[in-house]
């Protein structure tokens, strides 16, 4: 979303990934840019600054989930250099800036290094947070799918029901899923895919992504200018489609779009298939079925696929449309300032 020439906000929350950078006033404003942390860490405080260059607010928050990429030696040294990086960018604010922990507060810098695991993959509570206080009569599930990851999170009467609070037991619990529809490589998604009658494997390479797959079928905007693809090409459907041919090593002129589209379905219900398997897996763990669901992030068609999957009827909720496709987006961003502002409980 661009931002506005002239426009200031108090606050700005952050939600500091490992593949974009997502900000939001809590007030309707947000934006979201591709940063690649892994390759650009050196460059996170330029990055955040310019993010927020036109709000000049007097006060940054942030939650993070970057602090696990590989360019940290170790969890805990990617929060206190993410931490670091959002010090340096807030030089120019009035206030100091905050971190949000997932016991729900929000802590000076110091003590986000100190507290690095209650800091570390912290944006998935202020999301359920938030959600639950919009429903506080309700039990249901926050069903968030973005470009690397889902989250799934219990949610009861007011109050974040989750079953783990760490990325390793969320991962376990099945409340945390690595599956989204841009970074996933469609290597780790599927084995085989559909070609003509016959039934080719796909090689382990970083050929092709998730994000060919919903391009392909029209469920994710194209986007010419980008290079953030397996192969440096356009985010486009007819780039997908030679991307998504190279992953069982064919040649453009032998996969039509025809092709690229028995593909691509190929990948979405697979996709739609381990989300199910981790919605039954939450509800088991809970030992409920939830009579809503609440979804949020840019993949809503996957969203949508994986809940039917369930054999489910539960009531659904779109944060895109309470809100907008832009704070859907950047849905724990929006949460997060909505709590600094004292606006959730």
């Amino acid at each position: 979303m661009p931002i506005p020439e002239h426009s200031a906000s108090d606050l700005v929350a952050l939600d500091i990934g490992g593949a974009h950078l997502k900000a939001a006033d809590g007030c309707g404003w947000s934006a979201s840019i591709a940063f690649p942390l892994w390759q650009r860490w050196r460059e996170l405080s330029a990055g955040i600054a310019g993010l927020v260059a036109n709000r000049r607010p007097r006060r940054l928050v942030a939650t993070m989930t970057g602090e696990i990429c590989d360019c940290y030696p170790s969890r805990s040294a990617g929060v206190a250099q993410i931490v670091e990086s959002l010090v340096a960018a807030a030089a120019g604010c009035d206030d100091p800036p905050g971190v949000y922990l997932t016991d729900g507060r929000i802590v000076s810098p110091s003590e986000a290094i100190r507290e690095w695991r209650l800091a570390a993959a912290s944006n998935w509570h202020a999301l359920a947070r938030f959600t639950a206080s919009l429903f506080a009569d309700r039990r249901g599930f926050l069903l968030d799918v973005g470009s690397t990851t889902t989250d799934i999170v219990p949610l009861a009467y007011g109050r974040v029901a989750a079953l783990a609070h760490h990325d390793a037991d969320r991962f376990l619990a099945g409340e945390l899923v690595y599956t989204g529809v841009e970074r996933t490589a469609v290597a780790a998604i599927v084995r085989s895919l559909p070609h003509r009658g016959l039934r080719r494997p796909v090689a382990s390479e970083l050929f092709a992504e998730s994000r060919d797959a919903w391009l392909t079928l029209g469920e994710l905007p194209e986007d010419s200018e980008t290079c953030h693809t397996a192969d440096g090409g356009p985010a486009t459907a007819a780039a997908a489609r030679v991307r998504l041919a190279r992953t069982m090593l064919l040649d453009p002129d032998e996969f039509m779009a025809t092709d690229a589209t028995s593909a691509a379905t190929a990948i979405a219900d697979r996709q739609a298939t381990i989300i199910a398997r981790a919605l039954r897996q939450v509800a088991r763990g809970v030992g409920w079925v939830p009579d809503m669901v609440v979804i949020a992030g840019h993949g809503e068609p996957l969203a949508h696929r994986g809940l039917a999957n369930t054999g489910w009827l539960p009531e659904v909720q779109r944060i895109a449309a309470m809100f907008s496709p832009a704070v859907a987006r950047a849905a724990p961003a929006h949460a997060l300032a909505c709590i600094a502002r004292g606006t959730i409980r």
